[in-house]
């Protein structure tokens, strides 16, 4: 019995290996689609949008909340960061023409002018 446990074993290391591909003959990896990409990633947006809506969610802000509410939202809230930003960066820039920080008074400045 043993020796047919040694024949058994050494026909499995008697087979010649089979090479690996080098990776010069490998397949091109092929481009990512956009139809398994997620809603963020869809929209084009920077803020996280299924964060967004999982927080609308466990808000209990209503019974029942919509697959694309979150995509609204953060569309919403990153515009208006952008316009917030850009009104504060102009506010810095009038008071000093080297200014290259937006302190917590150019964004106060910003709010009240607009």
């Amino acid at each position: 019995l043993q020796f047919l446990y040694f024949i058994e074993i050494s026909n499995l290391f008697s087979t010649p290996a089979t090479k690996m591909p080098t990776p010069s003959k490998r397949a091109p990896k092929k481009a990512a689609k956009t139809s398994g990409a997620g809603k963020q990633a869809k929209s084009q947006l920077i803020f996280p949008t299924g964060r967004i809506s999982s927080l609308l969610r466990k808000g209990r802000y209503s019974k029942r909340v919509s697959g694309s509410s979150g995509v609204y939202l953060a569309a919403v809230l990153e515009y208006l960061t952008a316009e917030l930003l850009e009104l504060s960066v102009k506010a810095a820039q009038q008071k000093k023409k080297d200014n290259r920080r937006i302190t917590p008074r150019a964004i106060t400045l910003a709010v009240r002018c607009d």
